[in-house]
């Protein structure tokens, strides 16, 4: 990705991070009745902002630096997978699919160490 593309990246997913959250509080409500299932959708919504911060951060040092750019694709990678399994349980998916979960969680973990590599460069 070029640099900026990285920026725009993070606005989206937090554009639809914001939109999935407002969906759980409002349009399922009686979709997701079961507590465990509002737990994930809560859950992948929480992780699915905090990360957007991190792709938005690493965007910004991606285009000053040249540096980020890493950190940026675990962070999306991340949110694909963790929160993904997880919003797609909450809507009745098997539960299989937490099994793939933790595998987005090591996205997540890759991501800030690689942000802090790339910002422990910074001149």
């Amino acid at each position: 990705m070029q640099k900026t593309n990285w920026i725009i990246a993070a606005c989206l997913l937090g554009f639809i991070g914001v939109a999935l959250g407002a969906f759980g509080a409002h349009g399922l409500k009686e979709t997701l009745a079961e507590g465990q299932r509002v737990a994930w959708w809560s859950t992948a919504v929480d992780y699915h902002m905090w990360h957007v911060m991190g792709i938005l951060f690493a965007g910004l040092l991606h285009e000053r630096r040249g540096r980020g750019a890493g950190a940026a694709l675990a962070f999306s990678v991340g949110i694909l997978i963790f929160s993904g399994s997880l919003y797609a349980m909450a809507l009745g998916a098997p539960s299989w699919f937490g099994a793939v979960t933790p595998i987005g969680g090591l996205g997540f973990l890759c991501g800030w160490i690689l942000l802090g590599l790339a910002g422990r460069r910074i001149d």
